[in-house]
């Protein structure tokens, strides 16, 4: 099974790309992990909230397989515990599936069309976070899923 983590827009930030390359390295031990960016829409001061979520979503559905298993990451989904999630990953790839994607939204969320294409959604907290901080704790508890599946000390330090 492949894991896929879409986003939309690029990080700047060296600090946290230098940390989600590390996560993403560590992931390679355990599943093949993709990380798409979808690239942030240009002129964007003209359109309403509605059509750049609507705009955004044509990208993302354009990066989804018939047979893909699509979760959202948004603030109104499920909530689990690290147990939980790596209980989560351990379902799908018992299913069979050949690609598990996430998706973060841009800033405004995510289109009707993309929610209805989603066959799940996940939150990560009650906070907010940027979304460029969700693509490192999302990496980052999938290693930790990964390392509770496999029983390694890494949940406990």
């Amino acid at each position: 099974m492949t894991i896929k983590l879409l986003a939309i827009g690029k990080t700047d930030n060296k600090e946290l790309i230098e940390l989600i390359e590390l996560y993403m390295q560590r992931l390679g031990h355990y599943v093949k992990f993709e990380f798409d960016i979808i690239p942030d829409l240009k002129k964007t001061k003209h359109l309403s909230e509605n059509e750049q979520k609507q705009k955004e979503g044509e990208l993302i559905l354009k990066q989804i397989n018939s047979t893909d298993v699509l979760v959202l990451l948004d603030e109104n989904g499920k909530q689990l515990d690290s147990i939980a999630f790596s209980k989560h990953l351990q379902k799908h790839m018992n299913s069979g599936i050949k690609q598990l994607v996430y998706a973060i939204g841009g800033p405004y969320g995510f289109s009707e069309d993309v929610y209805k294409k989603a066959n799940g959604k996940l939150s990560l907290s009650k906070m907010t976070f940027s979304h460029q901080m969700v693509r490192l704790f999302f990496v980052e508890q999938l290693y930790r899923g990964f390392t509770i599946l496999r029983n390694e000390p890494y949940h406990h330090r």
